[in-house]
């Protein structure tokens, strides 16, 4: 019966020779072996960096996503796409599709009013003032009172302004960060103050907590008015849309509070069985499914293009392992008259060369690392390291130090040991 034990132990200390071997070889070539290593560590940091950058794309589309529509939030319209559309598919829903008005909103707060909140929105970008003071291209929103608890808006000073107040059209205002900045500079509360919105007096009843930029775009430069005073200022609205979310004792997830709403506006709009939708209706996981797939589609392009740098550090770590096999040829031919196998032989180049591979991969991870947290605080922006991506670039690095070090390690076990012997 054969003694598996003691050949585990001839196979253990034939490998820990040979990558004493190996370490003494790299070590006596330090800065050889560094511009050696030198491509594989930037190929590896560049995923690091790229990989960070993808991923801190989706946090923070996922994070605008929920400033935007808020968590649990849906929204229906005429039109109300994630992604893109073809110009034919748009004037095809624009045909289909029925414009949303108030009277709809009265509707669905009639059915579904007890287990939803609603809310009407419509928005437009103009200037508003405070005697000299201005805040340009601030965004009006028109939304109903329950706008609050169905986006969730917090409030850090003062309040929303109520459903009487809606009703009855008083002109109150609840204003963005920014846009207190711009019209109050000199400091103090806003509250109760006047502002003008296109000619008329507004009320401060409110100040939105700061909220930050969602898609490059502040969304601290806003100012909520009632829909029904924001109709006065700038007409009827025979478009609006509406903002949806389930009332928190309805224990209804967002799916379910969707098919309600949906089932209903089919209801009222006459649509049988088999009829599509002739209107729209968005979520946030149909936003965020979009943003993930032109994610996915960047990672699929970028990344195998900054792995290119890690097949070109392999084409270096071979090119040098064949220069070192070449100056080891008479050791080589020593140790295989010595009594070496072949396998001996080239396991010590194959060592040497997935050692070099892997040192350069571990000094480009943390080279990337830090990279990342630079460039993050730098510039202010997401960056996050997954274990994917690190899993990714050593992977690749320990590939790429196998395939370049196989044909030296191969080239080298065919040595033969009398001509070996004879060169010098």
């Amino acid at each position: 019966m054969p003694d598996y034990s003691s050949e585990w132990v001839r196979a253990r200390y034939e490998f820990a020779s040979a990558a004493k071997l190996a370490l003494d070889s790299i070590s006596a070539h330090k800065l050889r072996s560094f511009l050696t290593l030198l491509g594989v560590i930037i190929g590896v940091a560049s995923v690091i960096l790229v990989g960070a950058a993808i991923e801190g794309l989706g946090t923070y589309a996922e994070e605008s996503t929920a400033k935007i529509m808020g968590g649990d939030t849906f929204m229906i319209a005429q039109i109300a796409a994630a992604g893109r559309m073809t110009r034919k598919e748009f004037f095809e829903k624009l045909r289909r599709n029925r414009q949303l008005d108030m009277d709809d909103l009265t509707y669905l707060q009639l059915v579904h009013g007890d287990t939803h909140y609603f809310s009407a929105y419509r928005q437009r970008q103009t200037e508003i003032k405070n005697g000299s003071y201005s805040s340009e291209e601030t965004s009006i929103q028109g939304v109903s009172a329950e706008m609050p608890e169905t986006r969730d808006i917090p409030v850090e000073t003062g309040r929303f302004f109520t459903e009487q107040e809606e009703r009855s059209r008083i002109p109150v205002a609840v204003i963005g960060d920014d846009t207190r900045l711009n019209l109050f500079p000199a400091g103090g509360s806003p509250l109760g103050k006047t502002i003008k919105i296109n000619g008329l007096d507004f009320m401060v009843v409110g100040v939105q907590e700061r909220t930050g930029s969602a898609f490059g775009r502040s969304q601290d430069n806003n100012v909520y008015i009632p829909i029904t005073v924001f109709n006065r200022l700038f007409g009827p609205g025979r478009n609006i849309a509406i903002f949806v979310k389930a009332k928190e004792t309805s224990d209804l997830g967002l799916d379910e509070a969707a098919d309600e709403a949906r089932v209903a506006l089919r209801s009222r709009f006459h649509r049988r069985p088999g009829q599509v939708d002739n209107f729209e209706l968005l979520t946030p996981e149909a936003v965020r499914g979009f943003i993930d797939q032109l994610l996915g589609l960047v990672a699929a392009v970028v990344v195998p293009i900054t792995c290119i740098s890690l097949v070109v550090g392999g084409i270096v770590i071979m090119n040098i392992m064949l220069v070192s096999v070449t100056e080891r040829t008479r050791e080589i031919g020593i140790r295989k008259a010595l009594g070496a196998r072949r396998s001996d032989i080239m396991q010590q180049v194959l060592i040497e060369a997935v050692l070099m591979a892997s040192m350069g991969g571990a000094i480009g991870v943390a080279l990337g690392a830090l990279a990342t947290a630079i460039v993050a605080k730098a510039f202010e922006i997401t960056m996050s390291i997954t274990i994917g991506y690190v899993l990714l670039a050593i992977g690749v690095s320990t590939v790429v130090g196998v395939a370049s070090g196989w044909y030296p390690a191969a080239r080298a076990a065919r040595l033969d040991p009398i001509v070996a012997l004879r060169s010098e």
